[in-house]
């Protein structure tokens, strides 16, 4: 089994598939070679504090990116200046004041206006170098302002389909306030448009959780449940597949082939037999 799947981090059926049939494949190898959404650039330092009729809810009055699927668009990695190093910038804040550290918590929120107004005027590449300069200066102890920055950068992300670094904007906005409605709506989104539909699903029912009126997932937790099905039915057909070529590999050397073994479900015990035809 490949170091990836013995570590504790989560991956996908596809990944499991194309793990267990390369380390086969290696084992084998001496045998065979052959709607619009703009963020209001008005936003003010009030903004980023939830209301009080809203758990989490910040004061945007849209709450949507639309959304759109190019199957040709290839996500591409975080780029050196989209990352944020928060080890290196606890390091730099050991030595600050308050008053330093509030002089920089209103630059990120200058910062952070600017990027407002470079995605209303469709700068979404400005939009996003901006927000990051933004996480860069805020001092971390401001998890709700710096939540909102990344929030807000992964709008400007999914407007250029870079839905992979949306999704890591969107969690790491979560991991600072988990309350954050808008954040989870973004990821759900952006997992719905790179067909992560379990994780899709998931974020619109934490979104019930915390608007049950919330339409657009309501409508999703009647929506996704086929599609989760439907892919299912495919990663299985796909497995399955795999592990025929596989074995057809094994037994060539002994004139036999997967078409001599016929794999038969029990009615009652649901268990899988294999019958042998010459």
């Amino acid at each position: 089994m490949s170091e990836r799947l013995k570590s504790t981090q989560q991956v996908s059926n596809e990944e499991v598939i194309e793990d267990l049939t390369r380390d086969l494949k290696s084992s084998l190898s001496t045998e065979d070679t052959s709607e619009e959404y703009v963020i209001d650039p008005a936003t003010s330092a009030e903004d980023i504090l939830p209301p009080a009729d809203g758990p989490g809810q910040t004061s945007d009055p849209l709450n949507y990116v639309h959304v759109e699927k190019d199957p040709d668009q290839k996500d591409e990695p975080d780029s050196d200046s989209d990352s944020i190093d928060e080890e290196s910038l606890k390091d730099a804040e050991v030595d600050l004041t308050d008053d330093e550290k509030a002089e920089r918590q209103l630059i990120a929120e200058e910062l952070k206006t600017v990027g407002n107004e470079a995605f209303k005027d469709g700068q979404f590449e400005r939009c996003i170098e901006k927000y990051t300069e933004g996480l860069k200066i805020c001092p971390l102890q401001f998890t709700q302002q710096r939540s909102v920055l990344y929030c807000n950068r992964s709008a400007a992300k999914m407007k250029l389909l870079k839905y992979e670094q949306a999704i890591k904007d969107c969690s790491k906005a979560i991991v600072l306030d988990e309350k954050y409605l808008k954040a989870y709506i973004r990821r759900a989104q952006s997992c719905e448009a790179t067909e992560k539909f379990d994780e899709c699903l998931a974020d619109y029912k934490k979104i019930l959780e915390l608007d049950p009126s919330h339409k657009e997932a309501q409508k999703a937790t009647i929506r996704l449940p086929p599609l989760i099905e439907e892919k299912n039915e495919k990663l299985k057909a796909e497995m399955l597949g795999k592990l025929k070529d596989l074995g057809n590999m094994i037994l060539k050397p002994f004139g036999l082939s997967t078409d001599n073994f016929k794999l038969e479900q029990d009615g009652e015990t649901k268990g899988y037999k294999i019958n042998f035809k010459q």
